[in-house]
C-alpha cells in the first residue's frame, strides 16, 4: 500500500521540493542555531552561497560530538516554550543526545512513520503490538503515533515478561509486531518453550523490525518460526534525525525507501568526507529538511550503506538505501582486519545446527588480538557427542575464516545459555582497553 503521493513523484519534482526546502533550511539554521552558524563562518560559507542541491556538499557536517558539546539545548532552533516533546538517547557513553519536537514536528513524524509502515506491510485493520521500551527512546512512541495515524489499533505492551507478551499476542489477536529482530526471535523461541506453535497459535502477519541490523538470514529465521507468509520488513531512523520514519523497506525487499521530501541522503567516504557516486558504499549523511525544533544539516550517522535512485517495482520513485552492513563505530579492528559484527552474524545464522543467539568477545594476550565467539546449539541439534560438536566447531571456524580472513575461537554452549535481550541486543564485548 502506498500511503502518500509524495512517494511516487517524478525525480525532477522530488528534487524541486528538496531544493525549495533546502534554500529555506540553510538561513533558518544559520540564523537560529549559533553553533552551526560558527561552523559555517569558519568554513567561509554564507546562506546565499547555497543555490541548489549541488551546493549541499559545501556545508559543514554535524556530528554526535556537536550534541555533546552543546548539551542539552544548544542545537535547538526554537525556544523551549515551543516544544511539545523531549526525547533522548540512552547516553551510555556520556551525556544523552537530547532531541525535541514542536507540534508540526510531531505531525510530520507521524506522517513519515505511517508511510514506512504502509510500505512495510501494515494496514489500518492491524492489531499492532509494540515491544519497544516506552520512555525517552524514540522507537516506541514514534511507531505508536505513526501506526495510530494510519488507523491501526495499538497494544502498547513495551518490553519485559515475554510470556505475558505472548499471552497478549494470542488473546488479543496481534497481527503486527514492532520489535528488534532479536526480540522477535526471542518471542518465537519462548512461545515454543510454552508449548505453542507460533505458526498456528499466534496470528502474526507482519513484523516491522528496527533498532538493529536485519540480515536476510535473520529474516528467514523469523519466517521459520512464525510461518513463511510472515512479512518481515526493516525500517530506519535515529533520535537525532527524528526517530523511526526516515526510511523503510517495502514488501519488494529491495532497499529502504527514504522520505525524500523530508530528508536528503548522501553517502560519503568516512575517511575523507568526499561524497560518493550512486551505488558506492560509504557512510550515510542525512539533512533534515522540515524539522522546526532541531533542524540538522549533513548529520554523519556512522551507518554504512549505499543509495539507489531507480524506481522500485512497488511503484515508489523515492531513493532507496541498502540495508546496513554495519556502523563505522561498530567496526572492530582485529589483527589489522576490519570486522563488522554483521559479517559474523551472517555466517552463524546460515549454520543449521546453531541457534540465533551469540556473543562476540575480543581480548588481547601478549599484544595479540584474540577473537572468541560463543554460540548455542539449536535445540534440535542438542547432543553430548563430542565428535559432532567438534565437527560443528570446525565448520564454523572454516566459514568464519573464509568470511573474515582470520581465525576465531568457537565456544559452543547448550541452548538457553547466553543472555537474551528485550531491547537492542548487545553482542560485542571488547576487553582490550588498557592491555597494550
Amino acid at each position: 500500500m502506498i500511503w502518500a503521493k509524495e512517494e511516487t513523484l517524478p525525480r525532477s519534482e522530488i528534487e524541486r521540493i528538496q531544493t525549495e526546502r533546502l534554500l529555506k533550511l540553510v538561513p533558518y539554521v544559520y540564523n537560529n542555531v549559533e553553533p552551526y552558524r560558527k561552523k559555517m563562518d569558519e568554513a567561509g560559507i554564507k546562506p546565499e552561497d547555497i543555490k541548489g542541491l549541488s551546493d549541499l556538499k559545501k556545508l559543514p557536517f554535524t556530528t554526535k560530538q556537536d550534541f555533546r558539546d552543546n548539551y542539552p539545548y544548544g542545537l535547538f532552533a526554537v525556544d523551549k516554550s515551543k516544544l511539545l516533546r523531549i526525547h533522548a538517547s540512552s547516553g551510555t557513553t556520556g551525556k544523552p543526545t537530547v532531541v525535541g519536537y514542536t507540534k508540526n514536528d510531531l505531525e510530520t513524524w507521524a506522517e513519515c512513520v505511517a508511510r514506512i509502515a504502509a510500505a512495510g506491510g501494515a494496514v489500518p485493520e492491524d492489531m499492532c503490538q509494540i515491544c519497544f521500551g516506552y520512555g525517552m527512546f524514540t522507537g516506541a512512541l514514534g511507531l505508536h503515533k505513526g501506526l495510530e495515524h494510519m488507523g491501526c489499533c495499538i497494544i502498547p505492551s513495551s518490553t519485559g515478561n515475554t510470556e505475558k507478551q505472548i499471552m497478549y499476542m494470542k488473546d488479543y489477536g496481534t497481527t503486527l509486531l514492532v520489535a528488534t529482530p532479536s526480540y522477535a526471535l526471542r518471542i518465537g523461541e519462548v512461545a515454543m518453550q510454552m508449548g505453542l506453535n507460533p505458526k498456528t497459535d499466534l496470528h502474526l502477519k507482519t513484523a516491522l523490525v528496527g533498532s538493529e541490523l536485519l540480515t536476510d538470514v535473520m529474516r528467514e529465521q523469523l519466517k521459520k518460526l512464525f510461518g513463511e507468509d510472515l512479512t518481515v520488513t526493516s525500517n530506519y531512523g535515529m533520535s537525532e534525525l527524528m526517530g523511526p520514519g526516515v526510511s523503510g523497506e517495502c514488501t519488494e525487499l529491495s532497499g529502504m525507501h527514504v522520505n525524500e521530501d523530508h530528508f536528503i541522503c548522501e553517502v560519503i567516504d568516512p575517511a575523507t568526507g568526499e561524497v560518493l557516486p550512486e551505488g558506492e558504499k560509504g557512510e550515510l549523511v542525512v539533512t533534515c529538511l522540515t524539522k522546526e525544533a532541531l533542524p540538522l544539516i549533513r548529520y554523519r550517522t556512522r551507518d554504512i550503506t549505499r543509495l539507489y535512485y531507480e524506481p522500485c517495482k512497488c511503484g515508489r520513485t523515492t531513493c532507496r538505501m541498502e540495508n546496513f552492513s554495519g556502523r563505522t563505530d561498530d567496526m572492530l579492528k582485529i589483527r589489522g582486519v576490519n570486522v563488522f559484527p554483521s559479517q559474523i552474524e551472517e555466517v552463524l545464522l546460515k549454520t543449521e545446527e546453531i541457534g540465533p543467539h551469540y556473543e562476540i568477545i575480543v581480548d588481547r594476550n601478549n599484544h595479540m588480538d584474540i577473537l572468541t565467539i560463543r554460540v548455542e546449539l539449536a535445540p534440535a541439534s542438542m547432543t553430548d557427542d563430542f565428535k559432532k560438536i567438534e565437527s560443528i566447531e570446525q565448520k564454523l571456524h572454516g566459514a568464519l575464516r573464509t568470511m573474515l580472513g582470520l581465525d576465531a575461537h568457537i565456544k559452543i554452549e547448550s541452548p538457553n545459555t547466553l543472555k537474551r535481550f528485550e531491547g537492542k541486543a548487545k553482542r560485542v564485548t571488547d576487553l582490550r582497553a588498557g592491555k597494550d
